[in-house]
């Protein structure tokens, strides 16, 4: 699968957790599915005109398990837009569907080590990039977001963290390439996520967290490599 480090859109403001009001669309908030996973099928406003497809089946149970009991991550934000004229040139299909999945440590303290992320980020590239490499149209990029953990009582300051959005992309030239291909990607994220929270949550149980950074391994091609957009729309 196609993975690579993504600079990723500019937010407007420092990004908290947990957030209030979403940029641009206020009617949506913040939901903890950790006390609340009945609601995951129902409140992601983006997903919910594309219920139908088995690719969102995918994507609700990848937040289902992440915000669940087997989990040590956690979401605390998704947006998606459907398949629409791809804006991609250097992509020769006509459709792109994407998206992004804001993950972070469930023990928020974790959050607050930029190591701790980076590691979290190449492993998770590494995964990734032994998964289903026969998928050609669909990338995941992953970006370090700088996030200012409000509930930690400590000076605020010292509350700066950071956490990973995943920006997903799909292409095909009808709803159901597009959509199959995202299928497959929301399944390699589930299984790419798991083992490298494993990975990475070992090493902070054995040594406390890691001392550097982790490796970029994988990279796209510049003709594959996505035009750095994502929907603004939280939810």
């Amino acid at each position: 699968m196609k993975t690579y480090d993504h600079s990723g859109p500019a937010f407007a403001t420092l990004r908290v957790h947990p957030w209030t009001v979403a940029q641009g669309n206020p009617g949506c908030r913040y939901r903890d599915f950790k006390e609340t996973p009945a609601l995951v099928r129902s409140s992601l406003e983006d997903f919910l005109p594309w219920a139908a497809w088995p690719c969102v089946d995918t994507f609700y149970r990848l937040v289902e398990w992440l915000n669940g009991p087997d989990s040590i991550l956690e979401s605390n934000d998704c947006a998606f837009e459907g398949p629409q004229t791809n804006p991609t040139p250097r992509v020769a299909k006509d459709l792109e569907a994407t998206g992004r999945l804001m993950i972070l440590w469930r023990q928020l303290p974790r959050n607050l080590s930029r190591a701790g992320t980076e590691a979290l980020k190449g492993a998770i590239h590494r995964h990734l990039a032994g998964l289903d490499t026969g998928l050609v149209h669909a990338a995941v990029g992953i970006t370090v977001c700088p996030v200012r953990y409000v509930t930690l009582p400590l000076p605020e300051a010292r509350q700066a963290g950071t956490q990973l959005m995943l920006s997903f992309w799909a292409w095909g030239d009808t709803d159901e390439e597009v959509m199959g291909n995202l299928d497959r990607t929301f399944q390699g994220l589930r299984e790419a996520l798991g083992a490298a929270a494993r990975e990475v949550g070992d090493s902070f149980r054995r040594v406390g967290p890691p001392a550097g950074p982790g490796r970029r391994l994988i990279s796209l091609p510049s003709m594959l490599d996505p035009p750095g957009r994502t929907p603004s729309r939280s939810g």
